[in-house]
């Protein structure tokens, strides 16, 4: 039955609109499991380029997704692992998440990775971030949020994350990433980047996105 299964709250929404950062807290206050699906895609990428995979094979990229090893660190611990290796900093480059946008766009990627992704469902609870958490993976959560904010807000936090950690950058060349990768992930066949229609949609543009209060 349906009413048996943990709760979901889903977080989606387009890369720099906060939903990483208040999924957390959500996940904390709740005291919920938190699942960043990004970073499975990002992973994904990662293994992808070491092992010499195209991102045009899509073949190739599932049976890397099927046997990926993966491991979280737990509570506030944000560290992730590939292959008992810890490779938090090398999913979090902009070319990790040119990659993750890439490989995410083949249909049999994201259906090699959806079970995965559920068996994050466990009690008390899941707080669920990505782009198709409240369409495709969870949609049958009471309470999804989408989270948005304009391409030009989400550079300029981008910038000020990469320059605080001395990463020399152009503002311009990431908002033309940004734009890229939405239209990317929008405009792919399977799992597309949008609200669901039960979603709750808000712009965070305007609003320092570390002090949202969530609808309740």
């Amino acid at each position: 039955m349906l009413d048996n299964k943990p709760p979901v709250l889903t977080i989606d929404g387009p890369g720099g609109a906060g939903k990483g950062t208040i999924s957390r807290l959500a996940a904390g206050k709740l005291g919920w499991h938190y699942l960043d699906s990004g970073a499975l895609y990002r992973l994904l990428g990662l293994s992808a380029t070491e092992h010499g995979t195209s991102v045009d094979d899509e073949t190739g990229l599932c049976e890397l997704a099927l046997s990926l090893q993966i491991r979280f660190g737990a509570g506030q611990d944000e560290s992730v692992y590939l292959d008992e290796r810890e490779v938090s900093h090398l999913i979090r480059t902009e070319q990790a998440g040119t990659m993750a946008s890439k490989v995410a766009a083949w249909p049999g990627v994201r259906a090699a990775l959806l079970d995965r992704q559920r068996r994050f469902r466990q009690m008390p609870g899941l707080v669920a971030d990505g782009r198709d958490m409240g369409t495709v993976v969870f949609s049958d959560a009471a309470r999804k949020i989408f989270l948005t904010a304009s391409a030009e807000e989400r550079a300029e936090r981008r910038y000020k994350q990469l320059i605080a950690k001395g990463i020399d950058v152009k503002i311009g060349d990431l908002l033309a990433d940004i734009q890229t990768r939405d239209e990317r992930d929008s405009q792919r066949a399977v799992a597309p980047l949008k609200p669901a229609d039960d979603a709750v949609v808000v712009d965070t543009t305007a609003v320092s996105y570390t002090h949202l209060t969530l609808p309740t």
